[in-house]
């Protein structure tokens, strides 16, 4: 059974302070305006007051016409002043919300990116995009959230029960006590509800993630989806995760049938409490008409802010639900670590060397056991095995995307755990079997392994990589965008801009991870020359199915189950009994079965 998920409040409400903390001068400038609201809020019901108590003085004779005139004047201007200062006030807090609204959003979303993107590649494999994507989106909207239930939920209510308590205990003591206890009865009956209602929020949040992941998996292969004909499976797919969200939503919604219900109930018993005793008090002579209208008046201005109040709260417990996936990334560390005081790396031969190297993905499973090679400076060695023998850990592991359980792995006799991770990788250069684009154009992409580069670099690697001829066809040149994962060039041409990188990068060290493996014959022919070229004056680490691609290598590794089994040249091996040689006869210029 999946173990519900519980929301960290202390954990989620420390972060958020860790954000809104350094706009503290906002913060209290919108809580300052806050008191002033509740404030004009209040005044000009103390002004009804004052008209209804003055009229009766005035009926009465007590109060001359003039006097009862010029009270009014000084009332109705008195009043125009006060939704003045109100409307002044209301504009300056949304324009506050708002400056501490956008300030904070990118603060969140840049600080997880930023954390999130520098987790480890263990971490990246086993999450899907779409729910990577949707906890920094959904996070960052949760911000904009809270500030606005601090700054037009709580804080109204918290203002203006001070300003009206305040006021009230003066004239009627037994009216605010009164208006005290019914919210208290308000407030805690509804946190008792939405205390269950949290479980069942938990859950509409869980499923539209699910939800929300999935889609993007599904928009992600639509090739594959259109290629096996499957969109009615899928389809049906789709709605089972929507029917889970739907029915997870619905039993969120039925805790408001009994909310509502309560609330309702107990501020009309509030306001039964509230007609007896101001209404005693008239009778007793002990208050005016006009008290006892303010008092009902101001019952009026706490009932829009309770309210408020609870919706700020459903809206809370949501925030915080929205907060805790992507807070629960802040928990997480990189399991790969740089040792303290780790320098950068600057690769100047080019020598590898793998020292008893042992690593598995798995406890029990062991992919790697003592392996030991040493790659020599502009050397071109060739790993060869079959698929699950090793080759592409190999490549893993050098670029330390995991960590050895044992051995070490030394570039120009440097271990690779003494230099800063970012310096390693970028002292690297790499030509992968598929390259993922950018939705860029081709010229930021092959930019990309060398932003610094000038544009005359940039064109001279295109050329290099035989690209150039072919993009001068295109319309916008160089300009043009590729598309989502480079889904507007061919293999080829991706290939081609992969190499351009590469010469770009212009490193010592360059790895081919199975470069021309995807592509057909007369292509791979004219890249595998383009590579040849980019080889010289490198040390080369090729890991390759097609053996055609690497009879030129120095050095072929032939690797099983994660061993050497046999090790020379293509000329050397092919001549005598032994793995290569049968794979070299399996293939014949073909594919590793």
């Amino acid at each position: 059974m999946k173990k519900k998920r519980e929301i960290d409040f202390k954990y989620n409400l420390k972060i958020y302070w860790s954000f809104l903390k350094n706009y503290k001068s906002l913060l209290i400038g919108i809580l300052l305006l806050s008191v002033v609201s509740a404030i004009a809020t209040t005044a000009p019901k103390f002004l009804y007051k004052i008209v209804i108590d003055n009229s009766e003085k005035f009926s009465s004779g007590v109060l001359a016409k003039s006097e009862f005139i010029e009270l009014l004047t000084f009332v109705a201007i008195t009043y125009i002043i006060i939704r003045v200062i109100l409307s002044i006030s209301k504009w300056f807090h949304i324009h506050l919300i708002n400056k501490i609204d956008s300030k904070m959003m990118k603060d969140i979303k840049t600080r997880f990116f930023d954390h999130i993107i520098h987790l480890s590649y263990n971490f990246h494999t086993s999450k899907k995009t779409g729910s990577l994507i949707s906890r920094i989106i959904r996070g960052g909207s949760a911000i904009e959230s809270m500030n606005d239930i601090i700054a037009f939920h709580f804080a109204p209510l918290l203002f203006q029960t001070i300003v009206v308590g305040t006021v009230l205990i003066y004239f009627s003591w037994t009216s605010a006590l009164t208006i005290f206890v019914t919210m208290i009865a308000f407030i805690l009956s509804s946190l008792k509800l939405q205390n269950l209602q949290k479980k069942a929020n938990m859950a509409v949040i869980d499923a539209s993630d699910v939800e929300k992941a999935n889609l993007s998996d599904f928009m992600t292969n639509i090739d594959s989806i259109k290629h096996f004909g499957k969109e009615n499976k899928i389809k049906r797919k789709f709605k089972s995760f929507t029917s889970i969200t739907k029915h997870a939503m619905v039993k969120h919604w039925d805790y408001f049938r009994w909310l509502e219900a309560i609330q309702s109930l107990i501020l009309s018993i509030g306001f039964i409490f509230l007609m007896y005793f101001p209404l005693t008090q008239f009778v007793n002579g002990e208050i005016s008409i006009g008290t006892v209208i303010f008092v009902y008046a101001v019952y009026g201005d706490i009932v829009g802010p309770l309210f408020g109040f609870m919706n700020g709260i459903r809206r809370f417990y949501r925030s915080m639900a929205d907060f805790q996936p992507l807070f629960e990334y802040g928990k997480m560390e990189n399991e790969i670590k740089d040792k303290p005081g780790a320098k950068k790396l600057k690769i100047k031969k080019g020598t590898v060397e793998f020292k008893k190297v042992s690593f598995n993905y798995h406890e029990g499973q062991k992919l790697l056991k003592k392996f030991t090679l040493k790659i020599n400076e502009n050397e071109k060695v060739a790993f060869v095995g079959h698929s699950g023998s090793g080759k592409s850990t190999l490549v893993k592991l050098l670029y330390r995307l995991y960590d050895l359980d044992k051995g070490e792995i030394l570039i120009d006799d440097v271990s690779i755990k003494d230099v800063q991770q970012e310096s390693l990788r970028s002292e690297l250069s790499i030509v992968p079997q598929e390259c993922i684009l950018f939705d860029d154009t081709i010229y930021n992409n092959i930019a990309f392994s060398n932003p610094g580069a000038t544009k005359e670099e940039v064109i001279s690697a295109m050329k290099f990589a035989q690209l150039y001829r072919i993009v001068k066809t295109f319309p916008k040149k160089e300009k043009t965008i590729v598309g989502e994962r480079g889904v507007k060039l061919s293999g080829g041409e991706k290939q081609r801009v992969s190499i351009a990188r590469a010469i770009l990068a212009n490193k010592k060290l360059l790895v081919l991870d199975e470069a021309t493996s995807a592509l057909d014959s007369q292509t791979e022919h004219d890249i595998q020359r383009d590579l040849e070229k980019l080889m010289i004056g490198r040390t080369s680490i090729i890991i390759a199915h097609r053996l055609s691609t690497i009879m030129n290598s120095d050095k072929i590794v032939v690797l099983d189950k994660g061993k050497i089994v046999q090790i020379g040249t293509h000329k050397e091996l092919i001549k005598i009994p032994g793995r290569y040689r049968k794979l070299w006869n399996l293939q014949k210029g073909g594919y590793i079965k």
